[in-house]
């Protein structure tokens, strides 16, 4: 039925039209509780996949990956989907409007998406408040929320670290885990920021700050993670990882858009990834062994490419291309999927 949509209807509309139209309608659902709670019902993750991570319940090893929801206006409705976690963002410190449009491509050939979006978002402010308001409920608080912060394009590149940790500072009390988004190639320089020696300057400011303001919401530490682009060379990679270990960072994110193609500007996601993203997970996973956690992100369509994932070292798995074409039941697909593996079902 989905596909039905899709091809009569969707691909016919503007990417960024059609995303607001389905952002709309599944903030609606979710504002009707018995529609909703039937929804939830259905869609639910079974309950044998949950798993814990950082003493956290998550009702699903897969969540949505940041980007979907920018500004964290539809948190419930796309747990009503059956996303074990949802991954908010990419935040920055101030409210920008992003790039200019065109800037969201749907490529569909290889069903994948490219965008050079460029980080629009109310700002870390206006995100805090909004996800303070979620968590004053008994529901909200049940809710796995990640919050992804990037920096300010208009902040300069030397004063990116005190960006990054005003954005810490006002969303960490709020966030279930925090992840320092380096690796966007869509706002100018901030790849530049996954060199180490850059890199680490950035992250110890988010940490200060972000432990902080847990402290004194009194709170308790917020994981904080590093989200890097599937472009770095495997050198890179594994100096990274090393820094990971040094600062003694809760996880990594593997991986963001790549920029390697020639489909025009602009990030590509969605299956194009698949591959390289399996092998940055596997690299991370050798080179820091069991105790970091890692998410798996990139090219995730069906389960059988979430459970690769999780066999090459992912902690957590996320997509985001996958639901724009697999539509509202892709989450329960990929979770039932992540469960059987849990009951001991074969690969």
């Amino acid at each position: 039925m989905y596909r039905l949509l899709f091809d009569l209807v969707l691909r016919r509309t503007g990417p960024e039209r059609a995303h607001a139209l389905a952002s709309g309608a599944i903030r609606a659902v979710a504002a009707v509780p018995v529609l909703s709670d039937a929804v939830a019902r259905v869609l639910a993750p079974p309950p044998e996949g949950a798993v814990e991570v950082w003493g956290r319940r998550f009702p699903s090893r897969f969540g949505l990956a940041a980007g979907f929801d920018k500004d964290a206006h539809g948190v419930r409705g796309l747990a009503m989907l059956g996303f074990g976690f949802v991954e908010v963002g990419t935040i920055t410190a101030q409210g920008q409007p992003g790039n200019e449009r065109p800037r969201l491509w749907r490529e569909l050939d290889e069903r994948a998406l490219r965008n050079r979006m460029g980080f629009n978002n109310e700002g870390s402010a206006a995100v805090a408040a909004r996800l303070r308001r979620l968590r004053a409920t008994p529901a909200g608080r049940r809710l796995v929320v990640g919050v992804n912060i990037g920096k300010t394009k208009s902040t300069a590149p030397q004063d990116a670290a005190a960006d990054y940790a005003t954005s810490a500072g006002r969303l960490a009390p709020w966030a279930d885990y925090l992840v320092v988004n380096v690796s966007s190639p869509n706002t100018p320089g901030l790849r530049d920021l996954q060199a180490v020696e850059v890199l680490r300057p950035v992250l110890e400011a988010t940490r200060v700050a972000a432990d902080e303001a847990t402290a004194a919401a009194g709170r308790p530490p917020v994981p904080l993670l590093v989200k890097i682009a599937p472009d770095l060379s495997d050198e890179d990679v594994d100096a990274v990882a090393d820094l990971v270990a040094e600062l003694g960072l809760d996880g990594v994110v593997a991986v963001n858009t790549t920029v390697g193609h020639d489909r025009g500007p602009g990030g590509l996601s969605g299956p194009p990834l698949r591959e390289r993203g399996l092998d940055v997970v596997a690299r991370l996973r050798d080179r820091l062994g069991d105790e970091v956690v890692l998410v798996g992100v990139g090219g995730i369509t069906t389960g059988a490419d979430a459970r690769e994932y999780v066999a090459n070292g992912a902690t957590l798995v996320q997509g985001y291309t996958g639901f724009v074409y697999e539509g509202p039941f892709w989450a329960r697909r990929i979770t039932r999927a992540l469960a059987r593996d849990a009951r001991g079902g074969e690969r």
